[in-house]
């Protein structure tokens, strides 16, 4: 399929900025960080390799303590986290590319093991997530979380503004609030996870509510037009589920809409999965409620992508994968090349091994 009838690789408009392409660089969890959750060197390097998407969104990254829930994943509550990712942000800038920062609270998916002082974690209502937790010492199955009591979530909320806050110390061009993939913000929304009966919990206007503060929030720190929502109506990941996901996402995106933040990343379908899924509903409906930029994400191919774009779809592509093997996935995709094939061995954990060692196309 031939790329030049398409504006997939033309720069576009994303708040204040002038991204290079509609090309994205979907959030990638590595599982590489050092010594208290900070970012190492070679993420930087890492990162810069593949600055030549228009917008990198970072991996998703701990806004406290409390919110991990994997090994080896990084932060952006300490000093020193914060000037870990200064080195990244500028490898990104010095390429001409833009990088916002995912901020990320896994509520229920973690384990003692990855919790200050062995604590439970927590969730809107306690209820077991049947998966397992990615722990220092390897997989274990996850435990029955604490219910979070009303009077404990504006801390949680003054956690994201802190976070956004390091996130632009730190040299980010904004933000993205993680309300996808079953964790925390997501398990409010669906009521798989909350069976909460006190005003975040119950009916759709409720379940909202939470994920909206924590907008709220973001949007107070960097403005709004440098903020954007990550999504999943219709993944089932990590053992979450909506009995009716059509009016929960179509009200939350009415109200973003009233926000006016820049954008919303929709995963379409299940998460590395299917993009059609049975009981599901038409995603399209977002993208035509909503009035700032649609990111489009899960499994998109250089052909999905341009007909994306020719039929309007979608504002911009995220590549996650891809771009993992591909560092120079923009160049290769406007070329039509090959694309070099990840190792699952190495997406987790590790050195630069299956990191930063994939040759660009010309070298390989």
């Amino acid at each position: 399929m031939p790329v030049t009838d398409t504006d997939l690789f033309l720069p576009v408009r994303l708040g204040p900025y002038q991204l290079a392409n509609r090309i994205v660089m979907a959030p990638l969890t590595r599982s590489r960080a050092g010594a208290g959750d900070v970012p190492r060197p070679m993420a930087a390097k890492y990162y810069g390799q593949r600055a030549s998407a228009g917008l990198i969104i970072s991996e998703a990254t701990q806004i406290s303590p409390q919110g991990k829930g994997y090994a080896w994943t990084p932060g952006i509550h300490s000093t020193e986290q914060v000037a870990g990712w200064k080195a990244v942000t500028a490898a990104v800038h010095a390429k001409g590319s833009r990088i916002f920062l995912q901020l990320w609270h896994v509520g229920r998916i973690s384990h003692p093991d990855l919790q200050p002082g062995g604590a439970l974690p927590v969730a809107p209502s306690a209820i077991r997530p049947n998966v397992e937790a990615f722990t220092e010492t390897g997989l274990k199955p996850t435990v029955t979380p604490r219910a979070l009591e009303v009077s404990e979530l504006p801390g949680i909320v003054d956690d994201y503004r802190r976070a956004c806050e390091n996130a632009l110390q730190a040299g980010f061009d904004g933000v993205e609030v993680h309300a996808a993939n079953g964790y925390l913000l997501d398990q409010f929304l669906r009521d798989g996870a909350n069976r909460r009966t006190d005003a975040y919990g119950g009916s759709v206007e409720n379940r909202v509510r939470f994920p909206l503060e924590v907008t709220r929030a973001a949007i107070a720190v960097c403005g709004a037009d440098r903020v954007g929502i990550r999504i999943s109506p219709i993944n089932s990941r990590n053992d979450l589920v909506d009995s009716n996901p059509e009016p929960v996402f179509t009200h939350l995106v009415d109200r973003l809409n009233d926000f006016g933040i820049a954008y919303i990343h929709v995963i379409e379908g299940v998460t590395g999965g299917p993009r059609e899924v049975e009981g599901g509903f038409d995603l399209g409906k977002l993208r035509t409620r909503f009035g700032g930029l649609y990111m489009a994400n899960n499994g998109y191919t250089l052909d999905l992508a341009l007909a994306a774009r020719r039929q309007n779809k979608a504002d911009l592509i995220a590549f996650g994968k891809p771009f993992i093997s591909n560092p120079d996935l923009v160049a290769r995709l406007a070329r039509n090349a090959p694309l070099s094939a990840p190792d699952p061995a190495t997406f987790y954990g590790g050195d630069e091994h299956g990191y930063t060692d994939y040759p660009e196309l010309e070298t390989a």
